[in-house]
C-alpha cells in the first residue's frame, strides 16, 4: 500500500506542474491521464497473481507500458523544472504553458519510440576481443552470447523463437546464456522458453544463472535447462576442444546466489578447480560485479548482462553505484570483461538509448591494446 500511495503522490505531482499553465480543458485531460497511469501501473506487478495468464500478461502489459511512460515523463519533467529555474536565476521570462506542452507531446512519442525498439528482434553485434597468448587453433573463435531475455509476461515463445534463428544464423563455435533468461515459474514459462533448445553451435550451449532465475526457483530453471540440452554452469566449468587447442569455459551462479541457495557461492575461484593450466580461461557471469574475483583467479575473459545498459535514458547514469562496467568491453587488470546491454528488456517494454543485442565475440591473437 505504501508504494500504491508513493505512485499515486508523484502522479499527482507531476500532473500539478504539468497541467497548472494549461486550459482548463488541458488540466483535465492531464489529470484524467494521471489518474488512469497510476491505477495501471501496480498491476504489472498485481496482475501476474492472476490464475489466467493471458489475462494476467494482458494487465501487466498495461502496467508496465505505463510504468515506462511514467518514467519517461518524469524525467522530462525534471529537465523542464531545471530549464524553467536556469531561465528565472538569468532573468528570463521563461515560457511555462510551451514547456508543458512539449513534456506532455515529447512523452508519448518517446514512448512509442522506445516500445518499437525493445520490441524488434534485436541485432547482431559484432566485438573483437584480443587475447594475449591466444592458441593459433582459438584464433576466430566465435561466441555468441545472449543474456537478459526475460521471458515473461511481455516476452513469448515467438519473440524467443526470433531471436533464435537470429543466433544461429551467426555461425557459433559457442553459444553463452548469461542469465536472467525468465521471469516467472517453470510451470507457466517452459513452452515461451523451449525455442532456446533449437540454439546451434559446434561446442554446444552453456549458460549461468543470474538474479532473476533465484526470483523464480533457480534449481527448478537449472533443471529445465539441462533438460533442454543447455550446459548450466554452476560455480564449474568445462574444457572446450577446438582444432587442438583447449579452451576453459567456467560459470559461477549470480553474484547473490547464495542468499536464496546457499550452495551457490558464486565462486570463480573454485569454477576452476582442476582446469587446465595454460589454457585461456573464460567465465560466465550475470553480473559485471563478479569481475574483481575473476581476476584474482587468473580468467582472461569475462561476459556479463544484468545491467541493460541502463535500457532507458537516463538510467545508465545510475549503473555505476552498483557495477563497475555499463555496458561494451572492458579491462580491469588483466581481465577483459564483456557487458552486454541485455537481449530482452525487464519490466518496461521499452528501450531508449540503450539497444539490445545479439553479440558475436570473435576471439584474436593481436596484442589487445
Amino acid at each position: 500500500m505504501r508504494l500504491v500511495a508513493l505512485i499515486a503522490l508523484l502522479h499527482a505531482l507531476l500532473a500539478w506542474r504539468l497541467a497548472a499553465p494549461l486550459s482548463p480543458a488541458g488540466v483535465l485531460a492531464v489529470a484524467a491521464a494521471a489518474l488512469v497511469s497510476a491505477a495501471l501501473i501496480p498491476m504489472a506487478f498485481a496482475g501476474r497473481r492472476g490464475h489466467d495468464r493471458a489475462v494476467a500478461d494482458r494487465w501487466s502489459w498495461a502496467g508496465f507500458v505505463a510504468m515506462g511512460h511514467f518514467s519517461i515523463v518524469f524525467v522530462l519533467t525534471l529537465l523542464r523544472e531545471f530549464s524553467l529555474l536556469t531561465a528565472w536565476l538569468l532573468g528570463w521570462a521563461p515560457h511555462a504553458r510551451d514547456s508543458a506542452l512539449a513534456v506532455l507531446l515529447l512523452a508519448p512519442a518517446l514512448t512509442a519510440v522506445a516500445l518499437a525498439g525493445a520490441r524488434a528482434t534485436p541485432r547482431l553485434r559484432t566485438v573483437h576481443v584480443a587475447l594475449p597468448g591466444l592458441p593459433p587453433a582459438l584464433e576466430g573463435f566465435t561466441i555468441v552470447q545472449i543474456s537478459d531475455l526475460h521471458v515473461g509476461p511481455t516476452i513469448k515463445r515467438r519473440w524467443v523463437q526470433a531471436v533464435v534463428e537470429r543466433a544461429n544464423a551467426a555461425g557459433a563455435d559457442l553459444v553463452a546464456l548469461t542469465g536472467d533468461l525468465v521471469d516467472g515459474r517453470v510451470e507457466d514459462l517452459h513452452e515461451d522458453l523451449a525455442p532456446l533448445a533449437g540454439l546451434r553451435a559446434r561446442h554446444g550451449v552453456f549458460a549461468v544463472t543470474g538474479n532473476h532465475e533465484y526470483y523464480s526457483g533457480a534449481l527448478p530453471w537449472i533443471a529445465e535447462w539441462r533438460r533442454r540440452g543447455i550446459v548450466t554452469l554452476v560455480d564449474e566449468h568445462r574444457v572446450v576442444e577446438h582444432g587442438g587447442a583447449r579452451l576453459v569455459v567456467a560459470g559461477v551462479a549470480d553474484f547473490n546466489a547464495a542468499g536464496f541457495e546457499p550452495a551457490h557461492r558464486s565462486d570463480p575461484k573454485r569454477a576452476l578447480d582442476g582446469a587446465p593450466p595454460g589454457a585461456p580461461r573464460l567465465l560466465l557471469a550475470h553480473q559485471p560485479r563478479s569481475a574483481a574475483a575473476a581476476a584474482e583467479a587468473g580468467f582472461d575473459l569475462q561476459l556479463s548482462g544484468h545491467t541493460h545498459g541502463g535500457q532507458i535514458w537516463p538510467w545508465g547514469l545510475l549503473v555505476p553505484l552498483q557495477q563497475p562496467i555499463t555496458a561494451g568491453l572492458q579491462r580491469i587488470g588483466r581481465l577483459q570483461v564483456y557487458v552486454s546491454r541485455g537481449t530482452g528488456y525487464w519490466g518496461p517494454p521499452l528501450r531508449l538509448g540503450a539497444p539490445s543485442e545479439i553479440t558475436r565475440l570473435v576471439l584474436e591473437r593481436r596484442t589487445a591494446g
